[in-house]
């Protein structure tokens, strides 16, 4: 009999499942439960997007497309990143069509990456990161994020995590799970501190599009000096409702995407040709949809916080992605023991604090991409939940 455990890779064994798909797995297989614990928008991908895919199909465009990506998807991404954020990006080598943006960290991470190089992680953040960056060989250099400064990295904290081992600082802004984002000040202040050194920017912006400060998104790459250092992540399963369609893009210099587009040529061969085809419709014709999304999210989140400050749980006002990160110190509970009970109780899920980190201790995650009369029945449900302990 084989003995696995000398078969498979220890970094592998050594990581934990995803604490998101724990309670998003242990729900379905309950009945009546109301999930506010996955991100994923409840809107159908717009129709001008699917036909889009539908007839690139009826024509026969079912083969491979070029390693980097169909071209014509490529130039309406260059065009859509100095339309919405004034950043210049050539088609010919400083763009790359990925499997989602997933396929894209991790590429990312594995071109620049060697066996002990650290990077920095904010946490909490999202799930992938610290295993993407282990699995690379790499060394993860947490930061703990505080509510206090609304999430955000700060100068002096990332002054603190750099050694001269230090490769690559992740920015996760707007952040997956705390909603916060980085402003054009804030980013100027971490790019003062970057400025004499060689450190890369892994930007994740995969939530650009969904912002509520009342200024749009400020992307990394845009401000002084930064862009050179910077490889900005994003694509179309959040702001674009395409979850399923697994469709991400990288930007940044052609140094550095020509290294990804070879990790992505011998691993992927190429993003999904039916999804690249549609994605070339959003890019063109679908800023209405977005803004109309925008909207209903914006309205959602406003009633999710004040309802949590409502019924006990502090909720700071989340400003970007669609997630609100409210504090359960107050219940005595760990997120876990909080996360567990509720969905055992009153069949609501939520994902712990710690599944993104061990700073998210206190808190839980609750997605608001669902619709009111979801959000509603789920807060009716914790409020319950809140005066039964």
């Amino acid at each position: 009999m084989i003995d696995y455990s000398k078969v498979l890779n220890k970094t592998v064994t050594d990581i934990k499942p995803s604490g998101i798909r724990k309670f998003f797995d242990i729900a379905a297989t309950m009945d009546d439960v109301i999930s506010l614990g996955v991100g994923e928008p409840d809107f159908q991908t717009p129709w001008q997007i699917r036909k889009a895919g539908i007839n690139s199909l009826e024509r026969g465009k079912t083969k491979y497309t070029s390693n980097k990506g169909y071209d014509k998807l490529i130039k309406e991404i260059s065009l859509y990143m100095e339309r919405k954020y004034s950043l210049t990006y050539s088609p010919k080598d400083e763009i790359l069509v990925t499997v989602g943006g997933s396929e894209a960290i991790d590429a990312a991470i594995r071109a620049i990456v060697s066996n002990g190089d650290e990077v920095i992680i904010p946490q909490p953040s999202y799930v992938c990161y610290e295993p993407i960056t282990r699995l690379a060989g790499g060394v993860p250099v947490i930061i703990n994020t505080k509510a206090e400064n609304d999430f955000k990295v700060t100068p002096e904290e990332l002054k603190n995590a750099i050694s001269e081992r230090t490769k690559v600082l992740i920015l996760p802004y707007p952040c997956n799970p705390t909603g916060a984002i980085m402003e054009r000040e804030d980013i100027e202040a971490l790019a003062e501190v970057l400025k004499d050194t060689n450190i890369m920017v892994l930007s994740d912006e995969i939530y650009s599009e969904l912002t509520f400060s009342g200024k749009p998104h400020c992307p990394v790459a845009s401000v002084d000096g930064m862009k050179e250092r910077t490889i900005t992540i994003n694509g179309f399963s959040k702001a674009f409702s395409m979850t399923g369609w697994r469709l991400g893009f990288a930007c940044g210099p052609k140094e550095i995407i020509k290294q990804l587009i070879k990790i992505h040529q011998y691993a992927i061969m190429c993003a999904p040709t039916t999804s690249q085809h549609a994605a070339v419709e959003a890019l063109r014709n679908c800023d209405e949809d977005v803004a109309y999304m925008l909207k209903e999210y914006n309205m959602r989140r406003r009633m999710m916080v004040k309802g949590f400050n409502k019924i006990g749980l502090t909720c700071r006002e989340p400003k970007g992605a669609f997630y609100a990160f409210p504090s359960i110190q107050s219940t005595g509970m760990t997120s876990e023991e909080f996360c567990e009970k509720l969905l055992a109780s009153k069949k609501v899920a939520v994902v712990p604090g710690t599944a993104f980190g061990e700073s998210g201790e206190g808190f839980i995650r609750a997605s608001y991409c669902y619709s009111v009369e979801h959000i509603t029945e789920a807060l009716k449900r914790i409020e319950e939940f809140l005066k039964e302990i």
